[in-house]
């Protein structure tokens, strides 16, 4: 198994370079060519969502992105370190600000679950991670 991992700072100008880094990691993982627009969309929608979160919780820690190769499949992890409401946050009577943050939120969360079949989310207190899946090629090369 071969995993790249980025960490950049939580500015929006950084989300272009991860979803050329994706694009061509997937590439040379055997990642079909018809499906890398939805690579870099999907890897796209989920940095920019963590870096969002970064930016309104006021979190200085840089957003995670590990591209992982595996047998038959390429994975790509997007993490966060912004604390996520839990069920039990929302019946606390919070603010407006946090329902419309809760709809962006769950509104990028249903454009990634668009692009990729196969998408794991879990978010707790201390960050989120969404992991998304593709299938390779058989004849793909290893990374090097």
């Amino acid at each position: 198994m071969a995993t790249v991992e980025l960490r950049f700072s939580a500015l929006p100008e950084h989300v272009r370079t991860a979803r050329l880094v994706a694009a061509a990691v997937a590439r040379r993982a055997g990642v079909d060519e018809a499906v890398l627009d939805e690579v870099r969309l999907a890897v796209g929608e989920a940095c920019s969502r963590a870096v969002g979160l970064h930016q309104n919780g006021g979190i200085s820690a840089p957003v995670k992105v590990a591209l992982i190769e595996e047998e038959k499949q390429f994975s790509i992890e997007v993490g966060d370190e912004a604390r996520h409401a839990t069920p039990g946050d929302r019946a606390s009577g919070s603010g407006g600000d946090v329902d419309v943050e809760a709809e962006e939120d769950e509104m990028g969360l249903a454009v990634i679950s668009g692009l990729v079949d196969d998408v794991q989310v879990s978010a707790g207190e201390h960050g989120g991670l969404i992991r998304m899946t593709w299938p390779t090629a058989l004849s793909a090369a290893p990374l090097a």
